[in-house]
């Protein structure tokens, strides 16, 4: 009986583990990247609906800070400018997206896996609001003709 509830625990565990690494599939971060700007990694930095918005997933401040805010190499996070250098930068505003999506991964959706479908409306409308539907927007239908010419689903 012992050595049943022991190999339960471990099991568990294991799922714990794997499911706290789990990472946003690659095509499904290109996906969020071409629907936001089409990748544009000159994409200018501006203030839309409360909010102010840079780079090739369009990351705000508030994001990129939830994020624990990355920068780039030698960079100081408290420097002026850093979330501008950092969002801008393909790499780094990739990582942003990474670290958003593992620090806040839920199941948006409800169907009781965490998918490409819950990673987009997380980080489309944010870890408070990704129970909605997302907007019938370009976005939405940038990423939705994305995700199925590489069948991310």
């Amino acid at each position: 009986m012992l050595k049943q509830i022991v190999c339960t625990l471990l099991i568990f565990v294991i799922l714990l583990t794997v499911s706290a690494d789990a990472d946003v599939d690659a095509n499904c971060l290109g996906c969020m990247c071409e629907a936001a700007t089409r990748c544009n990694a000159t994409t200018a930095c501006h203030h839309s609906g409360g909010g102010y918005f840079c780079g090739p997933f369009h990351i705000s401040w508030a994001y990129w800070a939830d994020a624990k805010k990355p920068v780039l190499l030698h960079d100081d996070p408290n420097r002026q400018g850093a979330f501008e250098d950092c969002a801008k930068d393909l790499y780094c505003s990739a990582s942003v997206v990474r670290t958003y999506m593992k620090t806040f991964a839920q199941d948006c959706d409800g169907d009781g896996v965490i998918t490409c479908k819950d990673y987009v409306r997380l980080h489309k409308l944010g870890r408070l609001g990704c129970s909605a539907p997302l907007p019938k927007d370009r976005f939405t239908s940038q990423f939705e003709e994305c995700v199925t010419r590489l069948n991310v689903y």
